[in-house]
């Protein structure tokens, strides 16, 4: 049982479309808006929301961070007074692409950002390998870290413990889950037992609960052109509990709030 404080968060499971930033960016600020107006103290978005996860048109979307799509963010953020995260696709300066997210703060500051690391094989030709993880102390006196979905497969769980070692009492993750088009939406997520398994590394092992939020819709281009993906969005609490878990479906769009509570955190590097 956690003796940390508790977060109320606000789960913003939304369809991406891919190659249409501004229809994503239309949703995905009705999403803080509502997070905002339903208490939360935290609002999490999907990966890669502006140009949708491994779509051909993300190598002519990517924007530097900061820059103009970060600058919406951190407009929700102020507008709304609430804390954001949500993934971006990244241009580098050296006009590399990577698979990132940031982490504002309700006056718009720049808390974290963060690239993927654990890039699956068939985004290698969009995204590079990134080469930044981060935790950062908030205002809500949680020290809050930021991963993006495939880090915290059971094989790269290690990712997520450096998180908890850098002090991290919570670990939020941009997310998109996957599913191959004749796969039945009431049997749930496919790969729920795997993400249960890379979660509770953190969860039970260090006391420090995971959070990941994945879009919904279709995946219309791109090597994974035909499936879909299903939300199912999920957090598991500090003992590796199952605290929440949103629907699964293409078409199961929601802001879904639930408290979680924190790990305590320790005292780290002065």
């Amino acid at each position: 049982m956690s003796n940390g404080p508790v977060l109320t968060v606000g789960l913003g499971q939304m369809l991406v479309e891919g190659g249409q930033p501004e229809a994503n960016f239309l949703r995905a600020e009705g999403m803080v808006a509502e997070a905002r107006a339903a208490g939360c103290d935290i609002v999490v978005l999907p990966e890669c929301l502006d140009a949708g996860w491994l779509h051909p048109a993300a190598a002519q979307l990517a924007s530097a961070v900061p820059g103009p799509v970060t600058d919406r963010y951190a407009g929700w953020a102020r507008q709304h007074a609430i804390h954001v995260v949500a993934g971006v696709t990244e241009r580098a300066p050296s006009g590399a692409v990577y698979n990132a997210a940031v982490l504002f703060a309700p006056d718009g500051e720049l808390l974290l950002h963060v690239r993927k690391v654990n890039v699956l094989v068939e985004a290698m030709s969009l995204y590079k390998i990134g080469n930044r993880v981060g935790a950062a102390d908030t205002a809500l006196g949680v020290r809050i870290g930021v991963n993006i979905c495939a880090d915290n497969f059971p094989t790269t769980t290690h990712l997520g413990t450096t998180l908890c070692q850098m002090g991290a009492q919570v670990i939020l993750s941009p997310a998109a889950w996957v599913a191959d088009p004749d796969w039945d939406d009431k049997d749930g997520n496919p790969a729920r037992q795997m993400w249960l398994d890379g979660f509770d590394k953190m969860a039970s092992g260090w006391g420090v609960p995971v959070l990941a939020v994945s879009n919904v819709g279709p995946i219309t281009a791109g090597p994974w052109a035909g499936k879909r993906a299903i939300g199912a969005s999920l957090a598991v609490g500090t003992g590796g509990e199952v605290l929440f878990e949103a629907p699964c479906g293409a078409d199961q769009a929601g802001l879904f709030v639930v408290k979680v509570p924190c790990s305590p955190g320790f005292a780290f590097g002065s």
